[in-house]
């Protein structure tokens, strides 16, 4: 399987912020790991605000089926290449055991909802704009740059982790791959 993979290199969520306390993101290039059952790390209990104003939490969709929570910004340029890939398998897995979620990172909600838009995104995005959702994966698999795509299985834990922008193949084949009964 092959992943095309780009990343907004560095930038605000690969440094130290005042939110963050001095705590910054593990450093690390594109490309996607796999985390084989047994050994995958528990994805934390986040929760949070969506961008159209609901409470959601990680949490609650543990136990329905596998979860791909995607990092985003919409400044950032691979974010908007993968996006369409994004909206049309959330699309796809519709009516299957795949959810889709956003983290929009460091983004004003105006920006973050004509992205959604304009790309046609309808799953929800929780808005993190001081990177405390993000942050709160930083004892597990954090995302390393932006974006990043972590999916997580019906269990609550992390199954993959892709750091750059993703591809409808690549990404159907993994969620597929991580779906199988072990």
């Amino acid at each position: 399987m092959t992943l095309a993979v780009t990343a907004c290199a560095g930038g605000a969520i690969a440094q130290s912020t005042p939110v963050s306390n001095g705590t910054s993101f593990v450093p690390g290039g594109p490309g996607a790991t796999l985390y084989q059952p047994g050994g995958r790390p528990a994805a934390p209990s986040v929760s949070g605000t969506t961008l159209t104003g609901q409470k959601l939490t990680l949490a609650g969709y543990r136990g329905r089926g596998l979860v791909v929570l995607n990092f985003w910004g919409s400044w950032c340029a691979p974010c908007r290449q993968e996006a369409p890939a994004l909206a049309a398998l959330a699309s796809h897995f519709q009516a299957g055991e795949v959810r889709f979620l956003g983290v929009d990172i460091r983004d004003s909600p105006a920006s973050a909802q004509a992205f959604l838009r304009d790309y046609r995104i309808g799953y929800p995005s929780l808005n993190d704009p001081g990177d405390e959702i993000a942050l709160a994966f930083r004892g597990s698999v954090p995302p390393v740059g932006i974006p990043t795509t972590l999916v997580i299985d019906r269990n609550g834990r992390i199954a993959a982790r892709i750091v750059g922008g993703v591809s409808y193949d690549g990404l159907k084949a993994l969620i597929t791959q991580i779906a199988r009964p072990a």
